[in-house]
């Protein structure tokens, strides 16, 4: 009998497609082989992870900016969104907040004209304001690591600009017309530094260049009511159908281009219909497959958190520290859009993220755990760290002290020897451990360990001489310490 491609994937091969789909590497063999069609099926799961980013960037953009006024974490296109405080368990605009930092970001194009960021004086305080382009890379990202505290100018120009800039106007050039300002200030969360921070916030200026040194009054947004403004938009994005999926990514890579280091990959494209500058072509996509891409694609994704090369995997943990600047890496810059959109470069930032226990099991509000620092071991950094809990989707979750995060500034409590134990549980350890108490859900939770400038000298984070401890179960800590 003769394997037709309607028959492989309607039948039971297509089980088997997906399944080899999973492989990080092409998986191409003797059942891929009897299915027509599995090369063009191959190359449609490429195409959906390459664009991922750019997807994902677009419908972000969209929610967070599709409001007429400033409110809460959302803001018109061209204007900056100061949060005043931690996000909290309602906040779902974007996967793994932090509750370290208080963000000012905002949606720029600058396709038309630049854009002039004025940035205050820090006076010493610990800050970053990495730009991403549409695809995620950082492209710059001035701060107290790279470019100091006092005050600072730049002018973001777009790829297609060649214009003369003023005097005292440093050029950061984005490679795509899009560009996503996601700047942290480091804030403890009391009353007093939310204040001192809310003051600093009010002093970043964005204007057009055409307005530097004017007065600047935004345009009126207008609201457009056919986004959903509810459903989180990761899950938008991977409820799209195929056909609408390469659509829009085909009218993104129009403002805002591949980088010439993706020719070779683009160049594939064509054959289902993808082509930078035009419009999509759906007739060239196999509608008997079609309905299977998204998943399959991002599956792949998902996967790369078990494969892929850049991330490294210990105690339980497993980070990347090759964010923020992918090159062709296309596998690990879908996944970083997954599951931590907005990261940093490796330098400015690490994020250990760790679903299971220290047996392999899931984390589950059930049971209670402990991380345990042994004294000098905490993480080696130079900016600051914490640990976050998220529920299995990376949003938080409601508890009774608002605690989401814990760090040192929770003035945590040492050992008798100098060590230090965080613990992980629903209830409260008791009055005298709440400091190092950081509140676990009745149900499934991850954790994530930020890690914000990592010494670059031994120990390191960066080359692997420093990692993060296990979380283990209380009860296997019990039997050990008993014995």
């Amino acid at each position: 009998m003769t394997i037709t491609r309607r028959l492989a994937l309607t039948a039971g091969l297509g089980s088997a497609l997906t399944a080899l789909s999973l492989s990080a590497l092409r998986a191409d063999g003797p059942v891929l082989d009897a299915i027509e069609g599995a090369e063009d099926f191959w190359l449609a799961t490429d195409a959906y992870i390459y664009g991922y980013p750019l997807v994902t960037v677009e419908m972000t953009r969209r929610v967070i900016t599709n409001v007429a006024r400033m409110e809460a974490t959302r803001g018109p296109m061209g204007q900056i969104i100061n949060l005043r405080q931690y996000p909290d368990a309602s906040y779902r605009d974007v996967t793994a907040p932090n509750a370290d930092t208080l963000y000012s970001s905002g949606f720029f194009d600058v396709d038309k004209e630049p854009w002039v960021l004025s940035v205050p004086d820090m006076k010493g305080r610990y800050f970053l304001l990495p730009m991403l382009d549409g695809w995620t890379t950082v492209f710059a990202v001035p701060g107290t690591r790279t470019t100091g505290t006092g005050a600072q100018t730049y002018a973001i120009t777009g790829p297609g600009w060649g214009g003369t800039l003023p005097p005292g106007l440093k050029e950061l050039k984005s490679p795509t017309n899009i560009v996503w300002l996601i700047g942290r200030i480091y804030c403890t969360g009391t009353p007093e530094d939310y204040a001192a921070v809310h003051a600093l916030q009010d002093q970043l200026k964005m204007v057009p260049l055409s307005f530097y040194g004017k007065e600047y009054t935004p345009p009126p947004s207008v609201v457009d009511p056919s986004i959903d403004m509810k459903r989180p938009v990761r899950d938008q994005v991977n409820r799209m159908d195929a056909v609408a999926y390469f659509t829009l990514l085909a009218q993104l890579m129009k403002a805002n281009p591949p980088s010439a280091a993706d020719a070779p990959e683009i160049a594939r494209f064509a054959k289902i219909g993808l082509v930078p500058g035009k419009d999509f072509d759906p007739k060239k996509l196999d509608a008997d497959f079609a309905h299977r891409i998204p998943q399959v694609g991002f599956d792949r994704i998902m996967l790369q958190t078990k494969v892929n090369r850049a991330v490294k995997k210990v105690n339980g943990w497993f980070y990347d520290t090759e964010t923020g600047i992918y090159g062709t890496d296309y596998l690990n810059r879908a996944l970083v859009t997954a599951i931590g959109l907005g990261a940093n470069r490796g330098r400015d930032a690490v994020y250990p993220m760790s679903q299971k226990d220290a047996d392999g099991r899931d984390y589950d509000g059930a049971n209670k755990y402990v991380i345990h620092f042994d004294k000098g071991q905490m993480p080696p950094v130079e900016g600051f760290w914490s640990i976050t809990m998220y529920n299995p989707q990376y949003f938080f979750m409601a508890n009774p002290i608002n605690r989401y995060s814990i760090s040192p500034r929770q003035n945590l409590k040492s050992n008798p020897d100098g060590s230090v134990d965080i613990y992980l549980q629903e209830d409260s350890p008791g009055a005298d451990k709440e400091s190092n108490w950081l509140p676990a859900p009745a149900g499934k939770f991850v954790l994530m360990l930020r890690m914000y400038w990592p010494n670059e000298s031994d120990p390191s984070i960066l080359d692997g001489t420093w990692t993060p401890p296990a979380a283990k179960k209380m009860d296997r800590v019990t039997t050990a310490l008993s014995r």
